[in-house]
């Protein structure tokens, strides 16, 4: 029976982001910032559409990474040393470095693609997170 549970759930999510994605394109001035929440990291990707390729990828599992989650520092749980990567925190530094990487590239806006995933939690702080960047989505 939780099989069945788990294929309804991936099946919805499936048909979301396929209505989702009739309406958000992303161009070579404007490309589209999908993402990607898996149990333990956080993947972000900025995409044409246009001319069909991925310009660059962040997440958790960049090497500089680490060292901007320790730099963050504020909103931390009591007793602990190192902050999750599955944390809302560590969606907000993915966001940050996504849109400093993106300023690099020139890159002025682009469209959120959420990817079917609900816009809360780790998915909303991402975008939050390229807001506080001074990034326009």
């Amino acid at each position: 029976m939780a099989k069945t549970i788990k294929n309804d759930k991936l099946a919805r999510r499936q048909r979301t982001k396929r209505r989702i994605r009739r309406n958000v394109i992303g161009t070579d001035a404007k490309p589209r910032v999908s993402v990607f929440r898996s149990t333990k990291h956080i993947y972000a990707q900025v995409i044409s559409d246009e001319s069909q390729k991925t310009i660059f990828g962040v997440s958790t599992l960049d090497k500089d990474f680490s060292s901007r989650l320790a730099n963050l520092g504020d909103n931390r749980e009591e007793g602990r040393t190192a902050e999750s990567k599955k944390s809302v925190n560590a969606a907000k530094v993915v966001g940050m470095m996504i849109a400093e990487r993106m300023e690099k590239e020139g890159i002025k806006e682009a469209v959120y693609d959420r990817n079917g995933f609900r816009y809360q939690g780790r998915i909303k702080a991402l975008a939050d997170g390229m807001r506080v960047a001074g990034f326009k989505i």
